[in-house]
């Protein structure tokens, strides 16, 4: 990546002064491969503690593979299209490509659970343990919980004060949702927030309807066709204008469709519960044997019907017909591949009640099911956990055996925990301080309590080998400090060494004001450790057809292109000066295209470069018709990179100190461009000063590596799952499937995974008991 400084210099000196900095940065490629080069430039070496995980040496590579391998001009060894940072790339290209099966064996669980959790939950047969569905608790699942959705009622609050899941009506207590209920014609209708309460209506024309929270409204149950009603109406009638129907009622929970509700649809579920189950509101309903999140994990009584497909091909399989009655676990020894993952199943409050309690269908998932249950894939920025959880669970790198395994997958799912810490009163923690990013460290704590007492493996390495998904704004910056050994996976790098406090202008996300002793006082980032992965894109079937990324340089005719919220000097702007630290509205002021509030265009607006808030249909067209594309934070990280990426533009980074994805392995000098905040005055002649060879050479980058940045792998897995339903593939579907089978960000994920099982010395103990598949130049640091 080309790190870019002004100067006031003579151009000669300039000149010199660049030569000088090319040796410096080939000089620390060679030399410092623990951090990062772009690092340095933030300062990031003297920011950052070093963690326990990191010792002296690692990362140095057996010398016989720096000569196989050099480094381009920039730095750069390109292993299967894509250029890594040279001690990454020259290990990967000579120990990754050559990696050998190996023997690994399964155990199939076989601990029967209590009267088979009495219907309401998934018998885990590892620990011979019901998960129970939402609103069933107790060993067997027998104990009916009561989960209201009101909070206290009062004479001001007749219902309570507003909550998410706040009803006026019938309150489902086993998943806190609302419903019109029994006495109305159509009971199972939902009565969801502002649709059981009274409108107020505004004042003036321009100004937005507003709720009276504290007054339900009664005419939601009329069978009056002259008022508008919503529990008691006819869809024929109301489709045919036959009757009158309240506006702010709506369909908002999953599994059902249409203006009223009155299509029942596939819920979105992990994996769609892998062919082996039902999805009941977001959890799976297993079928017999089978259990896990998403019912990919065999047991003794399932596996004579066959074994899953990340499981195969199996080898030394026993005799499968006598296995349904046996009460002894069953060894698998399987062919595969390192690194080896496990993934905790763990209890249900942590993932699938969250998944089941959705009070809006679009919250979690990175899809949805249309009345013919076809696929609708959704903009949910934070899809991105959802997407890696499902490839890891349907890998065959993912193992059942925790003794063989290389790291453990711990899926805690802040996604939905942050989308619906306001959702109904059984999610509220008093201790919280009402903080989204207090109320998510809450939970991981306890994910990190259950795992450490109820397994081995956390104890064995201090949770060196595990890995979390932060996916919020500010990531892992939340983080409790008990996790902080392990590997955090996150879409904001921020190395803190600049921007050392929150940087959110939303208050509920701000961490600053978490007490020290639960979070403690690590960074938000430490790349030593750490991987910044790309954010959720759904698949765009017309700029795949198109090939949007693929434009060459004759035809980006913009030399600069943004498009997103400016802040406050323009209409619809977020209000707040914090909002993108400021960052966003420094670009406008100098080069802003579009008339702000005053009717004022940037300082150095110029005819080929587009700063602007209007929104476009053409947004994808013009990425593809630009050069360089800006990458600024939002509240926190925001999806600029990957539209970037996927549209084939240069990135232009500015947020000092932060990294992008997989900037502390990838060679970003070779892709992609950064801007000190400092510099934004001097962007354009920056750009300017980039020669047409060097513009080549990095549009070449990122068109050879575009997919990395695009969960292709987890999209072909619902592509397949819809083949079995429908004879016609969708238009997603057909693009998709035709893109060349080039590394996606799950290959990427594990290729960096692969690279730090090898070169973190404290493993080197654990996997010579192992068989590595490796050769010694690689199994080792010399």
């Amino acid at each position: 990546m080309r790190t870019m400084r002004s100067t006031k210099c003579p151009w000669a000196f300039l000149g010199v002064a660049g030569a000088l900095v090319m040796l410096v940065a080939a000089v620390h490629v060679f030399m410092v491969p623990i951090l990062p080069s772009s690092l340095d430039f933030f300062g990031a070496g003297h920011g950052i503690g070093k963690p326990r995980n990191v010792l002296p040496g690692v990362g140095v590579v057996d010398s016989r593979l720096s000569g196989q391998f050099p480094s381009d001009s920039y730095g750069a060894v390109t292993y299967r299209g894509a250029p890594w940072k040279a001690e990454i790339g020259r290990w990967l290209a000579g120990c990754d490509a050559g990696l050998s099966v190996v023997n690994i064996t399964e155990f199939i669980g076989t601990k029967r659970c209590e009267q088979d959790c009495n219907g309401q939950g998934v018998c885990n047969y590892e620990l011979g343990e019901c998960r129970c569905f939402h609103g069933y608790a107790g060993k067997r699942c027998e104990e009916v919980q009561k989960v209201e959705c009101n909070l206290p009622s009062s004479q001001e609050w007749p219902v309570g004060r507003w909550i998410v899941s706040i009803c006026p009506a019938h309150c489902d207590t086993t998943r806190a949702m609302c419903f019109c209920g029994p006495g109305t014609k159509y009971p199972d209708r939902p009565v969801a927030e502002a649709c059981g309460f009274k409108t107020i209506l505004p004042k003036k024309p321009d100004d937005p309807k507003l709720t009276d929270w504290k007054t339900p409204d009664p005419d939601v149950f009329t069978t009056n066709k002259s008022k508008p009603g919503w529990c008691n109406v006819n869809p024929e009638d109301a489709y045919s204008s036959k009757v009158k129907f309240k506006e702010e009622c709506d369909c908002k929970y999953d599994g059902l469709w249409g203006r009223f509700c009155e299509t029942r649809v596939e819920c979105s579920c992990i994996n769609q519960c892998s062919g082996h189950g039902h999805c009941r509101g977001g959890f799976c309903q297993c079928d017999g044997g089978y259990f896990g999140i998403d019912c990919s994990m065999p047991s003794n009584y399932s596996v004579a019907y066959g074994m899953p497909s990340w499981l195969q091909p199996p080898m030394n399989l026993p005799d499968l017909k006598n296995i349904s009655s046996s009460s002894i676990n069953v060894k698998v020894v399987a062919k595969k591949k390192r690194p080896l993952i496990y993934v905790y199943d763990l209890p249900a409050e942590f993932d699938s009640h969250l998944l089941e309690g959705r009070h809006y269908k679009f919250q979690c998932v990175n899809r949805i099911y249309d009345d013919k249950n076809r696929t609708i894939w959704t903009q949910q920025l934070y899809g991105a956990q959802i997407a890696l959880y499902e490839s890891i669970l349907a890998s065959p790198h993912r193992t059942l055996n925790g003794d063989e395994a290389d790291y453990f997958y711990v899926p805690a799912l802040d996604s939905c925990l942050i989308t619906r810490s306001d959702d109904a009163p059984h999610l509220q923690m008093p201790r919280d301080l009402r903080l989204r990013s207090y109320h998510t460290l809450e939970y991981y704590r306890m994910t990190y309590d259950h795992i450490a007492q109820r397994y081995p493996y956390w104890n064995r390495t201090s949770g060196r080998d595990h890995i979390w998904f932060f996916s919020w704004d500010e990531g892992a910056c939340y983080a409790p400090k008990e996790i902080w050994n392990s590997m955090m996976l996150v879409h904001w790098g921020n190395t803190n060494t600049k921007h050392k406090n929150s940087t959110t202008a939303y208050w509920a996300d701000n961490w600053n004001y978490i007490p020290i002793d639960r979070r403690g006082n690590h960074p938000c980032f430490d790349p030593r450790k750490d991987l910044v992965l790309p954010a959720w894109k759904q698949p765009n079937p017309a700029a795949i057809w198109l090939k949007l990324w693929a434009r060459t340089r004759n035809n980006r005719t913009t030399l600069f292109y943004f498009n997103g919220n400016l802040g406050p000097a323009y209409k619809d702007g977020r209000h707040e000066d914090t909002y993108s630290m400021g960052i966003r509205q420094k670009l406008a002021a100098e080069f802003g295209s579009t008339p702000d509030k005053q009717g004022k265009l940037g300082r150095q607006h110029t005819a080929n470069v587009t700063v602007t808030y209007l929104r476009t249909e053409k947004y994808y067209e013009e990425l593809a018709s630009s050069i360089f594309c800006g990458v600024l934070p939002g509240d926190g990280w925001s999806g600029r990179m990957e539209d970037s990426m996927l549209q084939g533009c240069i990135p232009v980074i500015i947020q000092d100190g932060i990294l992008l994805p997989y900037e502390n392995m990838l060679n970003y000098n070779s892709f992609a461009v950064r801007i000190q905040e400092d510099d934004i005055p001097n962007l354009i002649r920056i750009l300017r000063g980039i020669n047409e060879t060097q513009v080549e050479f990095m549009l070449r980058n990122v068109r050879q590596i575009w997919q990395r940045f695009f969960y292709r792998d987890s999209i072909l897995l619902e592509a397949q799952r819809q083949k079995r339903l429908f004879s016609e593939e969708a238009p997603w579907s057909v693009e998709v499937s035709k893109l060349d089978k080039v590394d996606d960000v799950f290959a990427t994920f594990i290729q960096v995974l692969h690279y730090k099982l090898y070169n973190d010395p404290w493993r080197q103990g654990v996997l010579q008991r192992k068989e590595t598949g490796l050769p010694d130049i690689c199994s080792k640091a010399s």
